[in-house]
């Protein structure tokens, strides 16, 4: 199920960096001069050096660094350039990015989650991708359309380009299912529960559960905001009005955000301690380890991998209704990481040259087989190494059943406001406390003042 092909990686020293404070920082007081093309980009006389920030992909910042050491290593034989890397943890991702824009003390290239695109570009901090530095990267026709599309707001030129895509879908550990004779994944989210609580188990008779039906990451913002706009949506409301303003206590976005956090609460098939889980590796570990039986993960298979774990199959997250169609059949949004050039780079040519390293075809497919993502180039779409039916699914998934996050400016803090409120109405329920929908409103109320 797993792709597989990971060759030995060769080692290369790598600094790593004291991450800097929290940096609380409004986006509207960020914006220094406006993004502009590069008028003229010379990919083919390269020197010097780069800076690159990368994202968190597998199952530790060491693996990302032995995974990307190789493409680098490519790419320096190829141009002399040398690149200096830093793996940044996703919970400390987003700030570093802000502080470095207020300070001006930037990398040259970085990994964003694509659901910061628009906030990002809002600062006016990163080059567009049109003119010479469009073409040193094969053009717009070259990406997925729906990848593409979450470079930037609607009408304007993209600050970001895609680099990895990805989606959500419900993974499952098999020998559990087939050992409680349930023979297909949940389809409905009726089903979801009533399955989750029939694997929820105490199964060695200790008196206490050590089997649960669910796992979460419950204090990870990114993914609770996920699961508020995926859920609303499935109910029939959005998280910003037609007027793109705040919406967060619709009646639909409610019960959504109430019963992602019943699933810890009344329907008692999540463990309390998930409550204090920050990173979505350490949730599909208690799928492999036969802690949970189900999780909602973008692409877990690094950590199945690691522990060579085959006892598992994907499936489509569930809907309120099988048939559900239009936003309401929505099933993830479209996931997936990008990389942006800093506007004020020492070495703006061999930071597009980068880009245009790490989105060919050759490196995608090294790329994406390593962290288990999808390309984002259509041409790879026919190589045998995507051709797997958990690859085929989640093409399936964001062709048809996902919708991307708001393409807003203010979308980043609504993922934090949203994300934050959702992680301390988790907590309030794995200390015992009873966290009804009024509760979930006042809640989510809250968070939509403090935009």
């Amino acid at each position: 199920m797993a792709l597989t092909g990971r060759s030995a990686p060769r080692r290369r020293t790598l600094r790593r960096m004291t991450t800097l404070p929290l940096a609380v920082l409004a986006v509207g007081s960020l914006a220094a001069c406006g993004s502009s093309p590069a008028e003229e980009v010379d990919t083919e006389n390269l020197s010097g050096s780069i800076t690159y920030w990368a994202s968190n992909q597998g199952e530790s910042v060491t693996q990302d660094e032995e995974v990307l050491s190789e493409t680098i290593d490519r790419f320096t034989d190829e141009t002399g350039v040398e690149v200096e890397l830093e793996v940044i943890p996703w919970n400390d991702l987003q700030n570093r990015i802000l502080t470095a824009v207020s300070s001006g003390d930037a990398p040259d290239v970085l990994n964003i989650g694509n659901t910061w695109a628009t906030s990002l570009q809002a600062t006016g901090a990163f080059l567009e991708w049109e003119g010479e530095a469009l073409e040193a990267i094969g053009g717009e026709e070259r990406f997925i359309p729906s990848s593409w599309a979450t470079g930037g707001a609607e009408g304007q030129a993209p600050t970001s380009v895609p680099l990895y895509a990805l989606s959500y879908s419900l993974y499952y550990n098999t020998e559990i299912f087939e050992e409680n004779g349930i023979d297909a994944p949940p389809a409905t989210w009726e089903e979801f529960v009533e399955v989750a609580q029939e694997l929820t188990q105490d199964t060695n008779d200790d008196g206490s559960i050590d089997q649960w039906g669910f796992t979460m990451a419950g204090a990870s913002i990114s993914n609770n905001s996920h699961a508020a706009f995926i859920r609303g949506l499935q109910h029939g409301g959005e998280l910003y009005d037609d007027d793109g303003e705040p919406d967060f206590t619709n009646d639909a976005v409610v019960a959504g955000v109430n019963e992602w956090i019943q699933l810890m609460g009344a329907d008692g098939v999540v463990s309390p301690s998930d409550a204090e889980l920050v990173n979505g590796a350490e949730s599909v570990e208690q799928v492999a380890s036969g802690q949970a039986a189900m999780v909602f993960d973008q692409a877990p298979g690094n950590v199945f991998d690691n522990r060579g774990f085959e006892d598992y199959q994907a499936a489509p997250m569930p809907m309120l209704d099988a048939d559900a169609t239009g936003l309401e059949a929505t099933q993830s949004h479209v996931a997936g990481i990008n990389m942006s050039v800093f506007e004020n780079s020492d070495n703006i040519d061999a930071a597009v040259a980068f880009v245009a390293h790490m989105t060919s075809d050759e490196e995608q497919t090294y790329l994406n087989q390593e962290f288990t993502g999808l390309p984002v180039v259509n041409d790879l779409y026919e190589d045998e190494a995507f051709q797997s039916e958990e690859i085929q699914l989640k093409q399936q998934i964001l062709q048809d059943h996902a919708q991307p996050m708001p393409l807003y400016p203010s979308e980043s803090q609504m993922e934090t406001v949203v994300g934050t409120a959702m992680r301390d109405l988790l907590a309030d329920v794995a200390q015992g406390r009873e966290v009804t929908e009024d509760d979930v409103r006042d809640a989510l109320t809250t968070a939509e003042s403090q935009m």
